[in-house]
């Protein structure tokens, strides 16, 4: 049973935001995403993502009161939601529905990290990784498994039934799989150590041929398993890190009971590839990835590695939409090298916010040249806020950052 604690807390916080997903803006910004992923933009959008919820709180905004470590966690995203659309609310969009998770397990490839870690702020959850190496060998390799995924259904049975006592009335609810993401270098590096996962690569390219082969067939059996179960994720409101509303998914035939890899988008990335060529970044990536890729509706490539000199293999990519520009690309040769044939997703330098006095002449400077340089090259783009480690405990900067992305975007409409 669903303490009455628990149920009053949430819905309430479902009302409130019941109320701002009935607003005719929901709509109009829906259209806004559908127009920049359908390659037609009707101007530049903007998220934020990956905030340092722990410095935010403003009032208690923040402050969680249900008991229930579930259901905790589903009004940790309820309070961020409105916390967001109060004071950064630059183009996100609010729905009516609330997305919980079903219960699946083995979802996963048996192997988990060994590290020793560096916390700075003990308040934060972003802290340096030092990785143990436990994939030395080709025996090693034994310990990547094949996922066996199952669902639990009482588990999932009693979410449900908890959130229509709870939300029935204020929003929709809605049983949600899962969409993975062919993120395999990360999670390399996490097994097998940065330098040795680098190393490796021109030192023993068989054992990581192998290693890939062996990461890329357990990822296939596992989206086949989540395909053929439904357990698959329902087409996305958002991928990654950015609005995923389009009107070319789902597929033709989508059945909402058994979403299929082609209905939904992925998101893929090799963010260690920095500091490798196109050819490696191809024959030990690419060449792997695009197995996962080719099977998805829509593909979002990329995170923090900077591809701007790697665009001629990035567009290749089976079923490609969207391209990260991190902080360190040459913006100018992005823009021209994408063209109008992909979307150039912005990531600005979250370094602005973590300085000791907060610039926001220095902001305006930044994303100005993104956007000069796209519309020099008709190149559709969006700006997208993340991997914000820190905003000095001041949550305003947070706040100004949107408000000065937002008046230069709706500019470059104008």
């Amino acid at each position: 049973m669903i303490s009455s604690n628990d149920k009053h807390v949430l819905r309430e916080l479902g009302k409130r935001i019941a109320e701002i997903a009935a607003l005719p803006v929901q709509q109009e910004t829906v259209a806004l995403w559908k127009a920049l992923n359908g390659l037609r933009p009707e101007r530049p959008m903007v998220t934020i993502d990956q905030v340092p919820w722990h410095e935010m709180d403003v009032d208690g905004e923040l402050v969680l009161r249900a008991q229930d470590p579930f259901w905790r966690a589903v009004e940790s995203q309820l309070r961020r939601t409105l916390y967001g659309w109060t004071h950064m609310r630059v183009d996100m969009v609010v729905d009516s529905w609330i997305d919980i998770p079903m219960k699946i397990d083995g979802a996963h490839l048996g192997i988990q990290a060994v590290e020793d870690r560096a916390v700075l702020d003990p308040n934060n959850d972003v802290v340096g990784h030092y990785y143990i190496d436990q994939l030395q060998t080709e025996d090693d390799l034994e310990k990547i498994r094949m996922p066996v995924v199952t669902l639990d259904e009482e588990a999932t049975a009693l979410r449900e039934a908890q959130a229509h006592e709870i939300f029935d009335g204020i929003l929709d609810v809605r049983m949600d799989g899962i969409v993975p993401m062919f993120a395999v270098w990360d999670r390399i590096v996490e097994w097998h150590g940065v330098e040795a996962s680098l190393l490796d690569l021109v030192d023993r390219p068989a054992f990581i041929h192998k290693m890939m082969a062996r990461i890329t067939d357990a990822y296939l059996a596992m989206l086949d398993q989540l395909e053929a179960q439904g357990l698959l994720g329902r087409p996305q409101s958002l991928i990654h890190c950015t609005g995923a509303y389009t009107d070319e998914l789902p597929a033709p035939g989508y059945d909402p009971a058994c979403p299929r890899s082609k209905d939904v988008w992925t998101a893929g990335m090799a963010q260690i590839f920095a500091s490798v060529s196109p050819r490696m970044h191809q024959a030990f990536d690419l060449d792997y990835a695009n197995r996962w890729y080719e099977r998805f509706g829509l593909v979002y490539y990329g995170c923090c590695e900077p591809l701007h000199a790697k665009l001629d293999i990035v567009r290749k990519i089976p079923n490609l939409r969207k391209i990260s520009m991190s902080p360190w690309v040459d913006v100018e040769k992005g823009a021209e090298r994408i063209g109008r044939d992909f979307v150039f997703s912005r990531k600005p330098s979250p370094a602005f916010l973590a300085v000791d006095a907060f610039d926001g002449d220095a902001v305006a400077a930044d994303l100005a040249e993104t956007l000069q340089a796209c519309a020099r090259h008709g190149t559709p783009v969006e700006l997208i806020l993340k991997d914000i480690s820190t905003v000095r405990y001041e949550p305003q900067r947070l706040w100004r950052w949107a408000d000065i992305a937002m008046r230069l975007v709706n500019d470059a409409a104008a």
